[in-house]
């Protein structure tokens, strides 16, 4: 029997997760908790790289973070439309998994495979936990979801202090250089014309919020629930 996962963190494509959130898998995993990642597509169709180079940075990104498993389900990549066997591919994996907690990319991004998949997997949460429901399998009640964000960044419910970790989180994003390096044939998207500084100067401004160095933000569809106010 597969060990189960405390995390499980949905992407559309390689480097998601790890835009969104790389500094705090890296402090979860240094706290010993178990962390995965499931990509849903190859990124096919990226203006860089190929298949093959994406899927080597990602399992280096992978030792970079400290994950416990990473997976692909070789969805096509901008085919990511809300159907059944979509759905019933990440279900499956969420089971398999176990996880107590899901992430998955904020609902609003301007990448539409980013959208697309948020919509995936809150609905694969769902339909994990029905009995009924591909009954050959045995449900799973995750006990939170959460979202992350990629490109564009709402008000977030919360936030984690990964001031320490944050070198982890550059080092993982290296991991990209077809995506995040220009060199020799490679084509000027907005991810290699300063992207990752973007997006450090973004977790800096949450981090601000709170007078902390770097922190990314989460949303939670659920109401925060505390015994009582300290």
């Amino acid at each position: 029997m597969r060990e189960s996962l405390d995390i499980l963190i949905f992407g559309a494509h390689a480097d998601d997760a790890e835009i969104g959130m790389g500094a705090t898998i890296a402090k979860h995993t240094d706290l010993g908790l178990r962390v995965g990642i499931c990509d849903l597509t190859y990124a096919e169709m990226s203006s860089n790289g190929t298949v093959e180079t994406r899927i080597e940075e990602a399992e280096q990104a992978a030792k970079i973070l400290g994950l416990t498993v990473r997976t692909n389900l070789g969805l096509p990549d901008r085919g990511l439309y809300v159907t059944q066997t979509n759905i019933e591919r990440i279900t499956l994996e969420i089971r398999k998994y176990k996880p107590r907690m899901v992430f998955a990319p904020y609902w609003q991004d301007r990448h539409p495979d980013h959208i697309a998949c948020s919509g995936l997997v809150q609905e694969a949460v769902f339909n994990a936990k029905l009995r009924k429901y591909l009954s050959e399998s045995e449900p799973v009640n995750v006990e939170q979801m959460y979202f992350y964000f990629i490109n564009d960044v709402y008000e977030a419910d919360l936030m984690v202090n990964v001031t320490d970790y944050y070198d982890k989180k550059l080092a993982a994003l290296s991991a990209y250089r077809s995506q995040f390096i220009t060199g020799q044939g490679t084509v000027s998207t907005p991810l290699n014309q300063g992207y990752v500084e973007r997006v450090e100067a973004r977790d800096r401004l949450m981090g601000q919020k709170r007078m902390l160095t770097y922190a990314e933000g989460f949303v939670s569809k659920l109401p925060f629930m505390v015994e009582r106010f300290d």
